[in-house]
């Protein structure tokens, strides 16, 4: 998957008049009974626009006539023309989201409810890709397909200190990147971990059994100066101390190109990034090809370590007025046999019984391992305003460079929450 998920819920004044509809299918709005608008990213009209096709022969097969169109829309605009139209009364039918930008939307009421139980396999969806469809205890899409991440080691540089394998625990890695630190002296980084990557921050956290929030009584506080989320940041403090000798003010959105420069060892990323650093036109080594390799990441905890799962969600504009129709092409579309050709065009499926089959895959055993431990971003009503401050960013940056401690930093975290992360 080469984008960066990101949550830009940037939809303040979304809709006018959402309040106003209610969650049947009889809607005046979207495209009408016998017709269905359909809005995907680019990603499924470049990489699988057969499944696309065989989505909408399905749903023809059991509705004769159905007129199906399609809109395809790259990621950085498609929000702006999600938010202008469902302000109207024409709006898509089935609409692509990130999964992290489902909840500002969950929130103004601009999706239908939906009902589970009409989903291929919802009762075993991904714990982090149903967290990203719940929102008060209710349903508003289906996870489409995900994507985790990994740690990716160059076993060359490893081999130059006498390693031979790729590292099973915590302790192992450790001990291996000070002897790789050591043998490749402190203008290397063993471990190129860009500071602001809240994404690789807060998976230590969780590893230690903290968390970003927590919910007490239908109210959200930031938990980030617990003792144990303090355990956590500690520990990515510590790789950042050790290991990254780069600049400790970046975040990670240029790490594959980093990587590709050779003058790191090992990188913890999204699954892509690995690849796409080896690309010729991004190695800069001319090694990374045969010798970047993926493994499961273990944590400090003895388990292996939660990651984040990026991926997308289908959702349902509330004012649609053919919902039912687009309920059917979606589980056409992203159920049993979709996921089979997603899995085959190399994301990870949406449900466990699949992710099953790809731990037994070679080719796919790492990420799918991977993905198995994960976590979610805290489904509260104000979360986007705390991403659109960048509260995490700032503090892994502050605890990175040494302008606060890691208490400090977090304490300070925890107050920027708290101000907005119960707002609607």
């Amino acid at each position: 998957m080469k984008r960066k998920l990101t949550a830009a819920i940037g939809i303040a004044g979304l809709m006018v008049s959402i309040a106003a509809c209610g969650g049947s299918s009889d809607k005046a709005g979207g495209s009408g009974a016998d017709e269905l608008t359909v809005w995907l990213t680019v990603d499924a009209q470049n990489n699988w626009p057969q499944l696309v096709k065989d989505a909408d022969a399905a749903l023809k097969k059991k509705h004769p006539g159905v007129r199906i169109n399609h809109e395809y829309y790259g990621w950085p605009d498609k929000n702006t023309k999600l938010d202008a139209v469902l302000a109207t009364d024409k709006v898509p039918d089935v609409v692509e989201m990130g999964n992290t930008e489902m909840l500002g939307y969950m929130v103004k009421g601009a999706f239908a409810e939906i009902d589970p139980s009409k989903f291929d396999h919802s009762d075993g969806w991904l714990d982090g890709l149903k967290a990203s469809v719940t929102y008060d205890g209710k349903t508003y899409g289906v996870p489409y397909y995900a994507g985790g991440r990994v740690a990716n080691w160059r076993k060359d540089v490893a081999a130059e200190s006498g390693i031979k394998k790729t590292p099973k625990t915590y302790d192992e890695l450790l001990s291996d990147l000070d002897r790789i630190q050591q043998k490749q002296g402190g203008k290397f980084s063993a471990w190129y971990q860009p500071t602001r990557d809240w994404y690789a921050g807060m998976s230590f956290v969780y590893d230690a059994g903290g968390a970003i929030a927590e919910e007490q009584g239908g109210t959200w506080k930031g938990a980030l100066s617990s003792p144990a989320s303090i355990k956590g940041l500690k520990d990515f403090k510590h790789v950042i101390d050790a290991y990254m000798h780069g600049d400790k003010t970046k975040d990670e959105s240029d790490r594959y190109i980093v990587y590709g420069q050779g003058k790191s060892a090992m990188i913890f990323a999204a699954a892509w990034e690995g690849a796409t650093s080896a690309d010729p036109k991004n190695d800069k080594t001319g090694k990374l090809k045969d010798n970047a390799v993926n493994f499961v990441m273990p944590g400090p905890s003895g388990k292996n370590m939660p990651v984040f799962l990026g991926g997308s969600d289908l959702a349902i504009p509330v004012k649609s007025g053919a919902q039912e129709l687009a309920a059917e092409w979606i589980n056409d579309f992203a159920g049993a046999k979709g996921q089979k050709g997603l899995m085959a065009k190399g994301n990870l499926p949406n449900n466990k019984s699949d992710l099953d089959i790809q731990k037994k895959d070679p080719a796919t055993a790492v990420p799918a391992i991977a993905a198995e431990r994960n976590w979610f971003v805290p489904m509260a009503p104000g979360w986007g305003q705390v991403e659109k401050a960048q509260v995490l960013q700032t503090m892994l940056q502050n605890i990175g460079t040494g302008k606060q401690s890691v208490e400090a930093a977090a304490k300070t975290a925890d107050a920027a929450i708290d101000k907005v992360i119960n707002n609607k």
